[in-house]
């Protein structure tokens, strides 16, 4: 069987390229795509190659590179031995874009049958930003502000409305992310970068600063305003990835004013919750209503279309929050 895979074969080049599935051998299920999230940020970080020598990037990025690790689909065939799955179950797993997959039995997790596709896509990064959301804490009547209302950026805010924050502020200069993120819950929206935020941020919040700020946005020189945006003894959490961490410089509000900084990161685990427990919450807060995704996807692409979406991503990246591959029939 032939499948349809996105491939970077080298920097700043997207292809769509076929290739033999892998044999169905032991312990593995055959899956049929159906859709699949961009994350925007990682992954044009990569197919731009912006990422210094030496950091974790260059560790493990190797062209020809191909990007995708939110895949959502449906179990077709089950190889020898598995038992955990069954045939027509809707499964999430962390592998590329591509129209079919054979991964083994114990990667994929069951979607409910009431979750949508295109909201399960999101699982990876709910993970990523749950993790964030863990580490930084997120407190009852806490008031938090994230900088960058991309695709972490609405995700961490989601969760910071759900732990009962009672001020969540969006910062960002695009009008159209600010609106889905007032969506999502925000309670306050400032048109503006990092840098143009202090002011209206003080005015939002009765005259103080955060407790709490999110810099979502992997943009190295963000990371020094963000600094200035937090209250003293206030926490910043750094959950963008940057492609060159050695840029972001500790400003003298770090020992001054008592600040934390705080990362967070996909593989972060915890001995009180198991990934499909993270999963698990997610389902139960998307379902009832609680983390809503209306308005996440803004662009939809027929997976064969990919090398159409990364150039829009590229040249115009704040048009867009959610980019979405659709494999079906293809």
């Amino acid at each position: 069987m032939k499948c349809l895979r996105v491939c970077y074969p080298e920097p700043k080049k997207v292809e769509i390229v076929e290739s033999e599935l892998e044999p169905l051998t032991e312990g593995r299920v055959l899956v049929e795509s159906e859709v699949s999230l961009m994350s925007t940020g990682t992954e044009n970080i990569i197919l731009n190659a912006l990422f210094d020598p030496g950091t974790h990037w260059a560790n493990f990025v190797k062209f020809p590179y191909y990007p995708g690790y939110s895949s959502v689909g449906i179990v077709r065939e089950l190889g020898p031995g598995v038992t955990n799955l069954k045939v027509g179950d809707r499964v999430v797993f962390p592998h590329a874009h591509r129209s079919w997959h054979v991964p083994t039995a114990e990667e994929p997790i069951v979607v409910p049958p009431h979750v949508r596709p295109e909201d399960a896509a999101w699982f990876a990064l709910a993970r990523i930003t749950h993790n964030g959301a863990r580490n930084i804490g997120f407190d009852l009547g806490d008031s938090v502000a994230v900088i960058g209302a991309g695709p972490i950026g609405q995700m961490v805010l989601r969760w910071a409305v759900c732990a009962g924050a009672q001020h969540v502020v969006a910062i960002d200069s695009i009008p159209l992310r600010l609106e889905i993120a007032k969506k999502g819950g925000a309670t306050h929206a400032i048109a503006a970068t990092a840098d143009g935020a202090l002011e209206p941020l003080k005015e939002h919040l009765g005259g103080v600063l955060p407790r709490t700020v999110a810099d979502t946005t992997g943009f190295a020189d963000v990371f020094p305003h963000a600094l200035k945006l937090t209250r003293t003894l206030g926490r910043l959490l750094l959950i963008g990835d940057t492609g060159s961490p050695a840029s972001q410089h500790l400003t003298p509000d770090v020992v001054t004013r008592g600040l934390s900084v705080v990362g967070a990161h996909y593989m972060n685990t915890y001995l009180d919750r198991s990934v499909p427990q993270i999963f698990d919450l997610f389902w139960a807060l998307v379902t009832d209503g609680r983390f809503k995704m209306d308005g996440m996807v803004t662009h939809t692409f027929k997976g064969t279309d990919a090398p159409e979406a990364y150039r829009l991503v590229n040249e115009n990246r704040g048009s867009t929050v959610g980019v979405q591959f659709d494999w079906r029939g293809l």
